[in-house]
């Protein structure tokens, strides 16, 4: 299997700026990294101070790099028009030279991301608008006709022009079967709360039972001092390094990205 190796990055106070995020970008891709993607917030408690816009961001990367695969990490698509996502999305994709990847998830509501800006608290809610969500916006980036009228959605009859190859990876937190089941029918399982490798292995064996794709990804996230090798060795194919997201120092943050993958 292929491994790859990226960054995943909080556009937050030092890095919140998208010119820092593209210079940052640019030195990843030099020192070998395979990926580059941006967290998706608005709020993230009072010790974040100051937050970047992802699709500025992305754009930032896509327009300094030539190698790597970029894109948000993840966005909450309940809070989002798909219709409008889309055209982002297909935008970015031509942008990159189809490097765009496109991830996916329920978001959270700890800090009140949600309920602060009259946005859908619940997440057995925001689990529907999800689903629905994904059928338009997958259903446009493919250039067919979309017929949806849905409790949170619509799009009667519309079509687009087909967008370059856009992976869409879906999040969800282990062990959670739910986001396990959707992401399987999509390109990728970017999975969080993973307590160690072992998890991630039964997580490997959840996943082929819901027999996904040839080259579907299984995504894990690690603080850099953690050995990425026994994720590798349980089924990751993407293994990528955290950067945030409190208290970033900027030299500090550039030392990591310059350090490049540790390959095993």
């Amino acid at each position: 299997m292929t491994t790859r190796r990226g960054l995943f990055v909080a556009p937050f106070d030092q890095l919140a700026d998208p010119r820092v995020v593209g210079d940052l970008a640019a030195d990843a891709e030099a020192a070998g990294w395979d990926g580059f993607f941006v967290w998706d917030h608005l709020l993230y408690g009072e010790r974040v101070t100051d937050i970047a816009d992802v699709w500025t961001c992305c754009a930032a990367v896509a327009m300094r790099t030539e190698r790597l695969l970029l894109g948000p990490m993840v966005t909450p698509l309940a809070r989002r028009r798909p219709q409008v996502l889309a055209r982002q999305a297909a935008s970015l994709a031509v942008l990159s030279r189809g490097r765009f990847v496109l991830g996916l998830g329920l978001g959270d509501d700890w800090v009140g991301e949600f309920s602060a800006f009259g946005d859908e608290p619940d997440p057995r809610t925001r689990a529907r608008m999800l689903d629905e969500g994904l059928e338009v916006l997958s259903g446009l980036l493919g250039g067919g006709r979309v017929d949806h009228q849905g409790e949170h959605h619509a799009a009667r009859g519309v079509t687009f022009r087909p967008a370059p190859d856009v992976l869409i990876w879906l999040a969800g937190r282990f062990p959670n079967r739910a986001p396990l089941r959707r992401a399987a029918r999509y390109d990728g399982f970017f999975v969080i709360g993973l307590d160690g490798p072992g998890d991630l292995e039964r997580t490997v064996s959840a996943l082929a039972e819901h027999d996904p794709a040839p080259g579907f990804d299984v995504v894990v996230d690690l603080r850099p001092e953690q050995d990425p090798g026994p994720w590798l060795d349980r089924g990751a194919s993407w293994v990528l390094t955290r950067i945030g997201p409190f208290d970033l120092d900027l030299d500090e943050v550039r030392r990591v990205v310059a350090s490049g993958p540790a390959r095993t």
